[in-house]
């Protein structure tokens, strides 16, 4: 996922304002240097410096550092930003080896745009370590996080601008949206079960027609779920809220990764996702677990079951090859609808390659 930091300059007025734009834009990385607590009461936030209370400890903004430097700060426990400014081919190499040591490297140009991050960022393709770029404005940064297409893990922003920091803001989200290719499974089988615990999810979100969450029994393969934003005559809208499933289901949650339904709870992090198959992040605001009549829905595509069970009521809806919600109650045999199909298995809401049957 992409990431940006903001680095603040000049006086703490100045500092404070955009230290307000950055939160109120989602940024939760501050570096600065003298006002850690004072900026910690603005909100939850992390700090980077080369102080004791910093959050992430930097080396190398004021002078130059060694790899000898990023091992002594990592010895606290800390996670360790490593700064070098990249003025010629040496110092490009030498970023490479910080790569391999800290946690993050940052880096500074004042005379090249894309050519020594390109190398940099194939130096460390098989690395852990995130590579951020020093930028002065949304353009640089926007450059600097598609560059080779793969692009720096992150930026940061060095400036007070407030319509810089939520541009920024609205880029990050932009590009750190997930994509799932979803297919058009032909309903098999739909069959009435009885009573079972389902479990409603409301977000922090609101959610569009055509969006809702993936879901369903196996890990192979998961139904798209459609939100309640559709009226109906015996319920309102509620376009926040998705009526996912029964306990036992699996949601997609961010980084291809799942959970059990009933293990969800408020604050949360889980995906919506819409009828293209561009997912965005939701928080968990709540979890509703109530006994339901259930009914079962089985699907396949290119010879591959997946099922899911939902709650019985015209007001849950699946997404047909149309992109168009359709109610549980107008589903038929032959109807084809949208899921996602997984070649892995999942380990603890992880994606891995094995073989499994489920059924």
């Amino acid at each position: 996922m992409k990431f940006a930091w903001i680095n603040p300059n000049g006086t703490w007025k100045d500092r404070k304002e955009a230290i307000i734009d950055a939160l109120e834009s989602g940024f939760e990385y501050i570096m600065d240097f003298d006002n850690a607590d004072t900026i910690k009461e603005l909100g939850n936030v992390n700090i980077i410096s080369d102080k004791d209370n910093a959050d992430i400890t930097l080396v190398g903004y004021n002078e130059k550092t060694t790899i000898q430097d990023i091992r002594k700060a990592q010895s606290t426990g800390k996670e360790v930003a490593a700064y070098i400014e990249i003025n010629n081919k040496e110092d490009e190499k030498l970023a490479s080896e910080f790569g391999t040591v800290a946690d993050y490297i940052i880096l500074k140009g004042k005379n090249w745009k894309v050519i020594p991050l390109e190398n940099i960022i194939a130096s460390l393709q098989k690395e852990s370590s995130k590579i951020i770029v020093d930028v002065p404005n949304y353009e640089e940064a926007k450059l600097a996080l598609e560059t080779m297409e793969v692009g720096s893990d992150g930026v940061l922003l060095s400036s007070n601008d407030g319509d810089q920091i939520r541009k920024l803001g609205k880029l990050i989200e932009a590009v750190s949206q997930e994509k799932y290719e979803l297919q058009k499974a032909t309903v098999t089988k739909i069959q009435s079960v009885g009573i079972g615990d389902r479990v409603c999810v409301d977000t922090c979100s609101m959610m569009e027609i055509g969006e809702g969450m993936l879901v369903g029994s196996y890990s192979s393969g998961l139904f798209l779920i459609h939100s309640e934003t559709l009226e109906s005559e015996y319920v309102a809208s509620r376009p926040f809220r998705v009526n996912a499933g029964p306990v036992h289901a699996y949601v997609m949650t961010p980084e291809n990764k799942t959970r059990y339904l009933c293990e969800l709870e408020a604050g949360d992090e889980i995906i919506t996702i819409n009828s293209e198959g561009l997912a965005k992040k939701a928080i968990v605001g709540r979890v509703k677990i109530e006994k339901r009549p259930l009914l079962l829905i089985e699907a396949e595509y290119d010879n591959v079951k997946l099922r899911t069970l939902v709650q019985n009521a015209e007001t849950i809806r699946l997404v047909n090859d149309n992109k168009q919600p359709v109610s549980v109650s107008d589903l038929k045999v032959g109807d084809t609808v949208l899921a996602y199909f997984s070649p892995e298995a999942r380990h603890f809401g992880m994606a891995i390659e094995e073989d499994i049957l489920e059924k």
